[in-house]
């Protein structure tokens, strides 16, 4: 005896359009696995996921109002897809693109810090040269510098200008506000701090690394 699924060709349709969305999620699990075990190139990886995601829009836009939750569809066929709820619904774009623009932010981030820390680096010096040593001119600038350098993660916590920085934070903190440093102290920060710059600019990565 034959059971028919529907009663009309509006139903049917609805019907393999759920077949369908099933097989997309299926689909993508599978590539989001093959993906992280190395099974397939990122190339590979990354034009399958696209016509995935493609089709999967498309078809969520035309069952909107027959299946308005992805996840509820997901949990009510027992489907078991983790990954391919991650990529189709919360990413929207392939895990390559995502690692693209991740790095890219990275990159972008990381090469404003070092153009604030070469910035306080010159200002620091020039300060010095200018002889601007009273403590509440000194101690905001080599603040900031200690601050920038923090924030670059490419430099170890004993880089040698993060140790001098602290050790003269802690000096000056000791000291007054309007107190002076010496001729003799002023010449050495300035030496720690052109000592600290050059060890600086010989730890970035080069351009072509």
């Amino acid at each position: 005896m034959e059971v028919k699924l529907w009663n009309d060709k509006r139903e049917r349709e609805m019907y393999e359009n759920f077949a369908e969305l099933f097989a997309i999620i299926k689909a993508t699990e599978k590539l989001e696995k093959a993906y992280v075990r190395d099974i397939i190139s990122p190339a590979e990886y990354e034009a399958e996921c696209q016509k995935l995601i493609a089709h999967f829009k498309t078809l969520s836009s035309t069952l909107k109002d027959t299946v308005p939750s992805i996840e509820q569809f997901h949990d009510t066929y027992k489907m078991d897809c983790p990954a391919a709820l991650n990529r189709l619904v919360t990413s929207g774009v392939p895990a390559t693109v995502e690692h693209r623009a991740a790095a890219a932010t990275s990159s972008a981030s990381s090469a404003s810090v070092v153009a604030e820390c070469v910035q306080n680096f010159i200002t620091a010096m020039d300060s010095l040269k200018l002889n601007m040593i009273a403590v509440d001119q000194v101690h905001p600038l080599l603040s900031d510098l200690s601050s920038s350098l923090n924030k670059l993660l490419i430099l170890p916590s004993d880089f040698e200008g993060k140790t001098k920085m602290r050790e003269w934070l802690s000096r000056l903190s000791k000291m007054g506000a309007a107190d002076e440093l010496t001729e003799q102290q002023a010449r050495q920060l300035h030496f720690d701090l052109e000592s600290s710059y050059n060890s600086f600019m010989a730890a970035l990565p080069s351009a072509g690394t």
